[in-house]
């Protein structure tokens, strides 16, 4: 935004501490002897559940987790004191059930709910029901909950503030037909948005009336699923905004302040992946009159505890609009602990106590700059769908005073298809933007995830890109630098980089196996060692030989999606310990590898005069070890066969499912696995190219399967209510003109 300058800088402390500096000081009530908080139930799951467990337990607090059948082993559980079941694994029968929450709360004698964000964190009858049990709930008054929870409802209190207002629809009239009409007076593009909740949930950007009814259909059916309210809105959707949202807080004494804002408009489906905190490239009059618009904002419907007020700013003028309130703590809350030094969890509970603010206005620092980048389950190249499986090999970054890994899973767990597929939220700090960058690009390439795909090396991309970099950041960046962050299988120069890359990685998994192979045989008992201590034997087994081996690697070509690079080595174990490894390739290099073993996937190994850590994942999976191997900023994935060798006949019929995924064409297969939640034709129907056939549901997100020609659809056996898994046929689509 040309118009928004330069940033703010100030001179900061060497070090930063998220435990809070400032205590809180004692109710102006003197005689106020209401008991305090001692024990908490917490209404969630996940990193958000562990988030407040650990600040509770520092406070002395006890704790009490729920959880689904799907989350009985989970982290959160295990770190709460006390846990209870609460249903299965549908949000809607469990963690979404606020009658079985409030019952597992009065069965455990906790005195207050904290509901965490998502589920019934902004429900306003879920807090009045606490309320109504006696209970304490660590979050604002229903009544605010209420006024700015409902979208169009705290839309129209805004306007009637001053507040500047998105053109849009916000009144309560849903008939499809009229939210039709209406859209088509507001002018298009228009953007669907449902009235209660977050996340980017059911939002979908309509180009022209004729997708309009489909789309609108389809929030509902995401809002109902994630929100438990399926009423819409309508706004005039702005081409080249910013997402810039201000972290509120309040007391039960009227005091209000702000925490400074937040930059959340790196998006990929509405959602947020990179947050900074505060805003790259504004001036301090723009964040001030922010700051002074979201206290307005939170005093007019008699704001407590802690809020995020949203601003959709237009980078074209530089006006700034309101979007929402979302009344509870945010997602991307870490990154304003980080420039206050506060814990704002901390805060959510003092306050709930009936403790006033700790600091005004005038006391609230602005230290450094920091990052948060959301680690999630997905297929990038399918569109960022949510991924499932299991976490073979889980190894975030080690945290620090200026690194923080928020996180619910541990190795081992399951990525299911119930909930959000994210695995953890990286944070990081540094005394200015560049070194915070510096910072997060570094633990990105050494947070370690194997067992199912991940966005990290797509977060990679996003941090190394110049425009990022500079922080020319708005909600299209992905799709405005598409070509920059996405394979383009026909650049040849890349594809023919990537490759070099992953043979060397290879050359790496391969010495790497042999030398852990060749330590555990030396920590073998006498007696029990396999013939192969003999291909290691030195001097060696037959005099003047060393001994050779082959190991073939399966490569996922990214560059060419229709299959795999086969790449077969060569290893040689020579007298001084060193490995010499061929490829068998015209003009590609010998490599002599020496490899140190230091420990369970952990390797120092020396190239050519270079030394380099090195880790090395290794897990088995349908028949087939996969290996992942990170080294300086790369990241690769091989796969191996495993079992009986197959003579040429059989192994046509037992290959892996790697090496079997073609289909006829006109074949359509899940994007991801979910549930079915409607279809929309029959068996034999004809249908045009790109006609909706059926829609999935996972992860509370919604995701509608086209038909990819016209023709007619056969094979079409799966219905509502099924759930189907990755890559499992769904039907066919044959074109009758050929």
């Amino acid at each position: 935004m040309s118009s928004m300058a330069s940033l703010l800088r100030r001179r900061l402390p060497r070090r930063i501490f998220i435990v809070q500096k400032k205590a809180f000081s004692s109710s102006p009530d003197e005689g106020n002897t209401a008991r305090r908080i001692e024990k908490i139930l917490i209404a969630n799951r996940g990193e958000i559940a562990c988030r407040i467990i650990r600040t509770a337990k520092r406070l002395g607090i006890r704790t009490v987790a729920v959880f689904s059948d799907a989350d009985r082993d989970s982290l959160h559980v295990k770190s709460a004191d006390e846990a209870v079941h609460i249903g299965p694994p549908s949000a809607r029968l469990s963690y979404l059930s606020a009658q079985s929450i409030i019952d597992a709360a009065v069965h455990t004698g906790a005195q207050a709910i904290h509901p965490g964000y998502g589920f019934l964190s902004e429900s306003a009858a879920f807090a009045q029901l606490c309320e109504d049990e006696g209970l304490t709930f660590i979050g604002p008054p229903a009544s605010a909950i209420r006024d700015m929870g409902d979208k169009s409802a705290s839309k129209r209190i805004m306007g009637a503030a001053g507040v500047p207002l998105v053109p849009g629809y916000h009144g309560n009239e849903q008939d499809i037909d009229f939210m039709k009409s209406e859209g088509e007076k507001i002018g298009y593009p228009v953007l669907i948005k449902p009235t209660h909740g977050g996340g980017g949930k059911g939002m979908r950007i309509v180009q022209s009336p004729s997708e309009f009814v489909e789309a609108f259909l389809g929030a509902q059916r995401e809002a109902a699923a994630s929100f438990g309210i399926n009423t819409i809105l309508l706004e005039k959707y702005i081409t080249k905004p910013r997402h810039i949202e201000v972290q509120i807080f309040g007391d039960k004494f009227g005091n209000v302040l702000h925490l400074n804002e937040r930059d959340c408009s790196v998006q990929r489906r509405h959602q947020k992946i990179i947050e900074e905190a505060p805003a790259p490239n504004i001036v301090n009059d723009f964040r001030t009159h922010l700051g002074q618009a979201a206290v307005s904002a939170a005093k007019a419907v008699g704001y407590h505890n802690a809020g995020t007020v949203e601003f959709i700013v237009d980078t074209i003028s530089g006006q700034f609009y309101f979007m929402e309130m979302n009344t509870r703590l945010q997602v991307e809350h870490p990154v304003t602990e980080m420039i206050v030094g506060q814990d704002l969890v901390e805060w959510q509970i003092r306050v709930a106590n009936g403790e006033p603010l700790p600091m005004n206005q005038s006391q609230v620092p602005l230290l450094g700059h920091a990052f948060e980048a959301r680690i999630y389950a997905e297929n990038v190249s399918k569109g960022f769908l949510p991924a499932t499986g299991i976490l073979h090999h889980y190894r975030p970054v080690p945290v620090s005073s200026t690194v923080r890994v928020e996180t619910g899973v541990e190795q081992g767990d399951t990525v299911s298809m119930h909930y959000d597929p994210m695995i953890a939220k990286l944070v990081v700090w540094g005394e200015n933007r560049a070194a915070a960058l510096v910072k997060m690009k570094d633990c990105l390439s050494k947070f370690q995830v194997a067992g199912l795909p991940t966005n990290i090396n797509f977060l990679q991309k996003l941090a190394n890109h110049w425009a990022f970099e500079n922080g020319k950041v708005e909600t299209h960046f992905i799709e405005h630098f598409k070509d920059d962050l996405f394979v383009d299988p026909s650049n040849l120069l890349l594809a023919n980089e990537a490759y070099d890359a992953a043979k060397f990685s290879a050359v790496l998994i391969a010495a790497c196996v042999c030398e852990k192979e060749r330590c555990n045989l030396k920590e073998s008992p006498p007696g029990g060692k396999s013939s192969l201590s003999i291909w290691y034997a030195y001097p060696p087994f037959r005099v003047h030989h060393s001994a050779r081996r082959t190991m073939e690697l399966d490569w996922d070509n990214e560059y060419n999606s229709s299959s795999s690079k086969l790449l077969t080595l060569s290893i040689t174990f020579q007298p001084d310990g060193n490995y010499l490894i061929e490829t068998g390739e015209e003009n590609s290099p010998d490599w002599e590898v020496k490899v140190a073993h230091l420990g369970n996937s952990d390797f120092r190994v020396e190239v050519d005069g270079v030394s380099r850590d090195v880790s090395l994942a290794v897990y088995s999976k349908d028949q087939t070890k996969h290996f992942h191997i990170w080294h300086g900023s790369h990241h690769h994935t091989f796969r191996q066969r495993v079992g009986l060798q197959l003579s040429a006949d059989d192994e046509a019929q037992h290959k892996p499912s790697f090496e079997a995924t073609s289909h006829p064409p006109g074949t359509v297969v899940a994007p991801m696995a979910g549930l079915v939640v409607k279809v929309l034709v029959k068996d034999g129907t004809k249908v045009e190219e790109g006609q909706p056939i059926l829609v999935l549901e996972a992860m509370k997100m919604e995701h509608v399967v086209k038909a990819p020609s016209a023709g007619h659809v056969h094979g079409l056996q799966v219905t509502a209510g099924q759930q189907v898994s990755d890559g499992s046929f769904l039907f066919g689509v044959q074109d009758e003109s050929k």
